[in-house]
């Protein structure tokens, strides 16, 4: 098992770059092998081989030349291993569906505190989904007037919504075994239906789905434990 957690920044604003960077050069357990100002810089790099390959991409939206969103593709396409967290000031609800939607593993406001910034690195690396709770509650507020218009085809257990209402919270799979006193394996069963139920291939994108389609509310999804 890896002792440590490779991070490589894509961030054009210094300030704000040089307190991720310094923030995470802090942090035991995380490396900042890597940071650039624009997204075409580093998939060059990634391209000729000349950077080490991150487990981590912290990715701005708002990028000079190719934004975000449109640098998720092609950060895949050449290492589709590693997980992509937005980091971004933008929490308009079609930007943070479609990050998700094309590969993004989490989603965060750059208001987020540094501590839960470095809490959602490790929490995605452990397979688990994060979306900054403004953003939650935002996209909550934004879609629950559509929510009689949508047909809920998805019938999840009680069990099943549990689950997902803590991956919702970034608990990862062993994680949600410890809490709710059930096998790691019956855990990952449940992930399984859960994701075959909503037609979906991973954590987050099962979260925004959930939101979108108004499975569980801000009112029943537990706040994880520090």
């Amino acid at each position: 098992m890896k002792s440590s957690i490779n991070v490589m920044l894509i961030e054009d604003n210094l300030e704000y770059r040089d307190v991720i960077s310094m923030a995470l050069n802090k942090t035991s357990g995380i490396v900042l092998v890597n940071q650039y100002s624009n997204a075409e810089i580093a998939i060059r790099r990634l391209e000729e081989g000349n950077t080490e390959l991150p487990d981590i991409i912290l990715l701005d939206l708002s990028l000079p030349g190719m934004n975000g969103i449109n640098a998720i593709p092609h950060l895949k396409q050449i290492v589709p291993e590693t997980k992509i967290v937005m980091l971004t000031q933008s929490d308009k609800e079609a930007d943070v569906l479609k990050a998700i939607a094309i590969g993004a593993s989490g989603y965060l406001l750059k208001t987020a505190a540094l501590t839960d910034i470095i809490g959602s690195i490790r929490s995605v690396q452990q397979g688990g989904a994060t979306i900054d709770p403004g953003v939650a509650r935002y996209l909550l507020e934004n879609l629950k007037d559509r929510l009689p218009e949508i047909n809920i085809e998805m019938d999840l257990s009680k069990r099943e919504t549990e689950i997902l209402s803590l991956l919702s919270k970034g608990f990862v799979k062993k994680e949600i075994a410890d809490k709710l006193s059930i096998g790691y394996t019956t855990v990952d069963t449940h992930v399984r239906h859960i994701y075959e139920k909503l037609h979906v291939s991973n954590a987050p994108a099962a979260v925004s789905k959930a939101y979108k389609l108004g499975i569980f509310t801000a009112r029943n999804t537990p706040e994880k434990e520090e």
